[in-house]
């Protein structure tokens, strides 16, 4: 089995790209600090690459940008390539399934759709006024 679940902050803005004519990918990465700390008391922070199709991506794109924090859910790829040297170079990628945007809105950010403001409540309906139901109508 094949399942990723981590939760970080980019650590670049995410690029966009058109694949094909119907397809769209975002590719950003993500700082994932460990739960422990190392014998000098600090905390290690892994990196991810994060690959995201379609229209998550294209929310992705529009929604995260550096320093926002998701939770990505997904599964670990690995590739190989040669780099402009011939050396051959192994890559892990994250693809996504399912992107989460965490944190909230802060200062800058375009979440507009996402946070609009909740309808004014509902007057509150006296008790008393109500007029009382005749049990024998009822259809049940």
């Amino acid at each position: 089995m094949n399942k990723v679940f981590l939760i970080g902050r980019l650590t670049r803005d995410p690029e966009l790209a058109q694949v094909g004519a119907d397809a769209q990918v975002c590719k950003f990465s993500i700082a994932v600090d460990r739960q422990f700390k190392d014998a000098s008391g600090e905390r290690k922070t892994d990196f991810f690459n994060i690959v995201v199709w379609r229209a998550a991506g294209v929310n992705c794109h529009k929604y995260l940008k550096k320093g926002s924090q998701c939770a990505v859910f997904g599964r670990i790829e690995n590739r190989s390539y040669d780099d402009k040297d011939g050396i051959k170079r192994h890559v892990s990628d994250i693809i996504a399934d399912q992107v989460e945007f965490l944190g909230g809105k802060q200062a800058g950010d375009d979440f507009a759709e996402f946070n609009q403001e909740s309808p004014a409540p509902k007057q509150k309906t006296n008790i008393n006024s109500l007029e009382p139901i005749d049990d024998e109508n009822l259809p049940f």
